[in-house]
């Protein structure tokens, strides 16, 4: 290599770390990702910052915490940070950076959301398939030139046709700007709307996935009273009995918007966990399908060898486990435990690791691979001796945390922390006097809630006050310090 490598960063949205074929899942297609497993470093036990976008987004792109940068909702009005973005630092640093898709660093309702100092210079922009913005909305551009009206292909029943789906337009996106800048160092970041709600893939891609041969969600009968009694903390579902139909009903388009996540023809009580995880994992599917196209062409631009790539997401998705879909103030494992699979052929040895790390950790990490320094600031660490498999390098981490504060506009403006370490993890919904422990070696599905058992009062005491002390850690400085006074 005679020159810096080039950063292929893919974020998929609210993908959930189990999802991935090469890493024990029989019931998805993932032949790509699965390569990418295969080729490079998968961090099986990757925790996200926050289980909502803009928070976890606005962390990861930063390398600190949400609460540190102060961009703890979805809905803001715009982004601000006293820290750069690393699309910033790379571009400052000589890369040509560009974006394709979602962002969400602020609120894009009604509207694109408004820039900030970001470093792009190719923004590609689109946040949800059904956003018709009059301006500014390049994937509605890009199917009105093909002919189509985006009205048109979300209110169909089948879904969106493949060829016209937004997980397509980011590829031929993605392909357009590697061809275009093949000749210098580059930064990409592709921002895949998919496998977020609604779950309505194209009726080819649902085909390929029966429900009645779905694994379905990780439930408990038990589980309905647990979420009763965090009721008044905010989630976007409701908490209902899972239930497998006898047939594969269809998904309408409009059928799980936000607040209320229900397929037809379900009963009162009742929710279709199967059709649900079915229609998700036809989205990964595409989303795997059209990676091929994205990876093939940088084989076929010669820049295989020279080219960093990353493979995530921002948060995860219940999907039925422990009666609720969606995202909201829970830290469950299919929430904020994400994939993230590192390629560089070379320079990262192919591993599986079940190292605890965080998406703060990505950032560092970049910059160190391309040769730059961490900057003082972040909070996250950098994995590089992880991923060069570097004699006695050791996990930068023994714990990893989360947070939820006032993400969602919703009623109660809800405030929580995680705090998880190699064994047991500790919730704390603050202000309701509520919380959860779980012994993740006795029960790695998160069922039996320890809290209020005295006989782990010692344990929750010392995780609690490990939680406090990580969580003042993240209070920024927010300017250097030139003297003693």
């Amino acid at each position: 290599m005679s020159r810096q490598p080039n950063i292929l960063w893919i974020c998929t949205d609210q993908q959930r770390w189990d999802t991935i074929g090469a890493l024990g899942n029989p019931h998805v297609s993932t032949p790509t990702i699965d390569g990418l497993v295969a080729e490079g470093a998968a961090f099986t036990r990757a925790y996200c910052q926050a289980p909502i976008c803009t928070p976890s987004r606005s962390s990861f792109l930063s390398g600190v915490y949400p609460s540190t940068i102060r961009a703890n909702r979805n809905g803001n009005d715009r982004f601000e940070s006293p820290y750069p973005l690393i699309t910033k630092t790379m571009a400052d640093a000589g890369y040509t950076v560009g974006n394709v898709g979602k962002l969400h660093l602020a609120s894009p309702y009604q509207r694109m959301e408004p820039r900030t100092d970001d470093g792009y210079t190719t923004f590609n922009y689109s946040h949800a398939p059904r956003d018709n913005w009059a301006e500014g909305h390049d994937y509605a551009e890009w199917v009105r030139a093909k002919g189509h009206e985006l009205s048109e292909l979300t209110a169909s029943v089948d879904g969106v046709p493949e060829e016209l789906h937004q997980t397509t337009w980011a590829a031929t996106r993605s392909i357009e700007f590697m061809q275009a800048h093949r000749d210098r160092p580059w930064m990409l970041t592709v921002n895949i709307y998919d496998p977020h709600p609604p779950f309505n893939p194209p009726a080819r891609y649902r085909a390929m996935f029966d429900p009645r041969s779905m694994p379905g969600p990780k439930f408990r009968d038990s589980d309905i009273a647990a979420q009763q009694r965090l009721a008044a903390v905010d989630f976007q579902s409701e908490p209902r009995n899972p239930k497998k139909l006898d047939i594969n009903h269809p998904i309408l388009p409009a059928s799980l918007k936000p607040g209320e996540g229900d397929p037809s023809g379900e009963s009162p009580g009742e929710r279709d966990a199967w059709t649900l995880q079915a229609a998700y994992y036809a989205m990964i599917k595409l989303i795997d399908d059209q990676l091929a196209r994205v990876l093939g062409e940088l084989d076929a631009l010669g820049l295989a060898e020279d080219t960093i790539v990353i493979f995530m997401s921002d948060h995860g998705e219940t999907l039925g486990d422990h009666g609720l879909i969606q995202k909201g103030c829970r830290f469950y494992d299919g929430l904020v435990r994400v994939p993230l699979i590192w390629r560089w052929p070379g320079h990262i040895r192919p591993q599986i690791s079940d190292d605890l790390v965080e998406l703060t950790d990505v950032a560092p990490t970049i910059l160190n691979l391309a040769g730059m320094e961490t900057p003082e600031h972040y909070q996250g660490y950098t994995l590089k001796p992880l991923l060069a498999g570097e004699a006695g390098a050791e996990p930068p981490r023994s714990f990893v945390r989360s947070e939820f504060y006032d993400a969602l506009d919703l009623a109660d403006h809800s405030r929580a922390t995680m705090y998880r370490n190699d064994r047991w993890k500790l919730i704390v919904y603050h202000g309701h006097g509520l919380g959860e422990l779980f012994d993740l070696e006795a029960d790695p599905d998160e069922h039996d809630n320890l809290w209020d058992d005295p006989d782990h009062a010692g344990i929750r005491f010392d995780l609690l006050r490990a939680s406090f002390d990580a969580t003042v850690a993240t209070l920024p400085h927010m300017s250097h310090r030139i003297g003693p006074y």
